[in-house]
């Protein structure tokens, strides 16, 4: 058995893992101790909402040699999502405009990057084969009870925003992450990424359902993204009207950071948007039949949360957008077969368009008044 040079071996695995397609690799070591008394606090106070699994493995989440057994360290890795013409502000501003989270507008990340992972892994296993030396690997990609940001920080991959995401200097928080487990004590990242937020509150302002409680919290229970996402039944009425036209997931937090102005474009085309998908009309949307909707989401994020939740949630939106009689007309036709769980936003979307109409009537009627008053008798 030849003697492994592991310095040069981490050399290889960035190399290989950039040649895949990953725009920035580290190594950590799995002592997560830190963080799992916060783990606790944040479960004990129901902040995972409905989402068990994140209770359901208890410490494994913090403790990745009882995750995959023999674990010594962990490849952390991350890859840019920003698609070119992103249209944040012109999807946002219109009301009639479905305005889905930019991640999941291109082809879906898990399986993506869990490939590619994979192979870094068969790579790494192949070059330790010609010293014979065998090798345990397992990729995550948000799949299992990883603590993937806390990982990520660790191996200087950034920091933690206030909105918990992690941050790059030279990236913002336009990326995904991914890990590769390994039985192999690689050298690790020593250098501490300093947390630069410093008094910036801006994602905490400008999240629209105030999600973020505090700074580093989030309670999901009040995320869009969970809602629109997570939530498997009805949405909160609470929370309805602050959706706006926010179909799939938010950016809201993201838009606003001011790191984000030094955003990557992403290299890769899969994750561009689809045609399908973009800046396209509420009511286009809404009319999908079950067969429209798993043809036009194949291969992508939307498609998991089905046909049904994709309904409550363009009904929510609908009934957010400005008064409409084709709304009205497209609600009240989708009432025919729809589930309880459904009918109940579509009748809170006519609620909502009948109350719009009411008031742009009687404004309109208001508007005739004082201008038949200006007007000459003999007009």
């Amino acid at each position: 058995m030849s003697t492994l040079n592991y310095p040069n071996l981490v050399e290889k695995i960035k190399l290989w893992a950039k040649e895949l397609g990953f725009d920035q690799v580290s190594i950590t070591d799995i002592d997560l101790s830190q963080h799992e008394a916060q783990l606790q606090r944040w479960l004990d106070a129901g902040y995972h909402g409905e989402m068990e699994y994140m209770a359901a493995h208890g410490m494994k989440r913090a403790r990745p040699a009882e995750l995959v057994p023999g674990t010594q360290r962990v490849i952390s890795v991350r890859m840019n999502y920003l698609p070119p013409d992103a249209s944040f502000a012109k999807d946002l501003k219109n009301k009639q405009t479905a305005y889905i989270s930019r991640y999941a507008l291109g082809r879906d990340y898990h399986k993506l990057m869990r490939n590619r992972l994979k192979q870094l892994g068969k790579k790494l296993e192949q070059e330790l084969e010609q010293h014979q030396v065998t090798l345990g690997f397992r990729p995550f990609v948000d799949s299992a009870p990883v603590l993937e940001r806390q990982l990520a920080e660790k191996a200087g991959l950034g920091w933690t925003g206030k909105h918990t995401l992690i941050l790059n200097q030279e990236a913002g928080s336009w990326f995904f992450l991914g890990e590769l487990f390994v039985d192999l004590p690689l050298p690790v990242n020593e250098e501490s990424v300093e947390n630069k937020c410093g008094s910036c509150v801006a994602c905490i302002t400008s999240c629209p359902t105030g999600a973020i409680v505090e700074p580093y919290v989030v309670d999901a229970r009040r995320c869009i993204s969970y809602l629109t996402i997570e939530k498997q039944g009805a949405i909160p009425e609470e929370f309805r009207s602050l959706l706006g036209n926010r179909i799939y997931g938010c950016d809201d937090c993201q838009l606003v950071c001011p790191w984000n102005r030094y955003g990557q474009l992403t290299a890769e085309d899969d994750f561009h948007i689809r045609k399908q998908l973009k800046s396209q009309d509420l009511l286009t949307l809404f009319a999908w039949d079950e067969e429209t909707f798993l043809k036009n989401t194949e291969g992508s994020a939307i498609r998991r949360i089905g046909i049904e939740r994709w309904r409550r949630n363009i009904a929510v939106a609908l009934g957010n957008a400005d008064a409409n009689s084709d709304i009205i007309n497209a609600l009240e036709s989708a009432q025919s077969g729809a589930s309880e769980m459904l009918l109940e936003h579509i009748h809170w979307a006519l609620a909502q368009q009948h109350n719009k109409t009411a008031q742009r009537d009687n404004k309109t009627k208001r508007l005739i008044r004082i201008i038949e008053k200006g007007l000459p008798r003999d007009a």
